[in-house]
């Protein structure tokens, strides 16, 4: 009797996993919802003073500001790494 329990059991489980992924995979995924930052929201990061571990001061900018700001950032670093690898002349 106990054998015929147990074999029912196992049955019965494995049927439980088998079926699982076809139940997980019928349920409709939500659309995606991307909402588009605000850009005039106020961010607000510490910029570390160079020159001293331990001075930082706390910039607030808008999100547009601060991704000017990065642009330009990206720029200069490109600028200062293209003159340093150009030939110089003499």
């Amino acid at each position: 009797m106990q054998l015929k329990t147990l074999l029912a059991q196992s049955v019965c489980a494995a049927l439980l996993v088998a079926g699982a992924p076809a139940v997980a995979q019928n349920q409709p995924n939500p659309p995606p919802t991307k909402q588009q930052p605000d850009p005039d929201r106020i961010i607000c990061e510490k910029i570390q003073e160079t020159g001293s571990r331990l001075s930082a001061r706390r910039v607030c900018l808008t999100a547009q500001q601060w991704d000017e700001q990065r642009r330009r950032d990206r720029e200069a670093v490109q600028d200062a790494q293209q003159r340093r690898t150009e030939p110089s002349g003499g």
